[in-house]
């Protein structure tokens, strides 16, 4: 790993202008533990690091919203959102998620702006938060909001411009939705996942009023499934049609083989996964 400068700027528009002004050859540091292996390695050799720890108190905090929901601070860490209140009030599956979501000492450091900045597929928490209608808050040359399924390009790609950072996450209030994610891993329940897949679905009297199905690690990007979710609206809450919906989910997504297996496996996996993610959310309260 060769040497960087590193800066701490006090606030995120000072930040914001070293980025967009340094030519692709600085990145923004939170907490450091995608970007330092990916040093490490030499997929990135950027010659000045740019420290968001030091900017405003306000992208610390979490809050709640006037609909229910929480808007989570991007430098807020993985350990704080996991045991914040609001936040395990808003959506439960947040919290459930975080136990298996690499190890402690990895949620003590990372930041939740970070997380889904990094743009790599196989993080846990992109998914989740995709199918529950979140979305980030964006400051740069024009600050935006962009919904979590629309900020993935490619693989390790996001529509993030140079200088623009992620402020804030805002997960709407999910009164009536019911969530669940599973993920499989080839070792420790904690690994990187060969698929995780995130789905929230809304039932009423016993049918489907709106659903959810997000599909990530599998895939070169993380995929909301629109097939998935058009055959569950207004569909019965039943075994039967969570299996169809799992069947058409493998039927379009695009898995990659790697290191966790074949892409043929990886879509039998999106098949049986999106049936008992299905129908662990319609059995549940959250």
């Amino acid at each position: 790993m060769r040497g960087f400068a590193f800066v701490s700027p006090t606030s995120l528009a000072e930040a914001s202008s070293i980025l967009a002004n340094d030519e692709g050859e600085a990145r923004p540091f939170a907490g450091g533990t995608g970007l330092m292996l990916m040093m490490k390695t030499g997929v990135f050799s950027p010659t000045r690091l740019v420290s968001l720890r030091e900017t405003e108190v306000a992208h610390r905090s979490i809050t709640v919203t006037a609909d229910g929901g929480v808007r989570i601070g991007a430098v807020c860490s993985l350990t704080q959102i996991e045991h914040d209140p609001q936040v395990l009030a808003c959506a439960p599956v947040i919290g459930r998620t975080m136990k298996t979501l690499a190890n402690v000492r990895v949620r003590n450091v990372a930041r939740i702006g970070g997380t889904l900045a990094h743009g790599d597929p196989h993080m846990d928490m992109p998914p989740v938060l995709a199918s529950l209608r979140a979305h980030v808050v964006t400051s740069g040359a024009a600050a935006r909001e962009v919904a979590i399924e629309d900020l993935y390009a490619g693989y390790y790609e996001t529509v993030l411009q140079p200088g623009e950072l992620i402020t804030a996450v805002v997960v709407p209030g999910q009164a009536g939705w019911r969530s669940v994610y599973l993920k499989c891993t080839t070792r420790s329940a904690d690994d990187w996942p060969a698929l995780g897949v995130a789905v929230s679905l809304r039932i009423e009297s016993g049918v489907v009023a709106d659903a959810r199905v997000v599909i990530s690690a599998a895939c070169e990007k993380l995929t909301r499934v629109a097939e998935a979710e058009a055959l569950l609206k207004g569909a019965s809450a039943d075994l039967a049609n969570f299996t169809k919906a799992g069947e058409a989910a493998a039927a379009v997504v695009e898995t990659v083989e790697d290191a966790r297996g074949s892409a043929a496996y990886k879509s039998e996996l999106v098949k049986v996964y999106v049936r008992r993610a299905l129908s662990q959310a319609s059995e549940g309260t959250v």
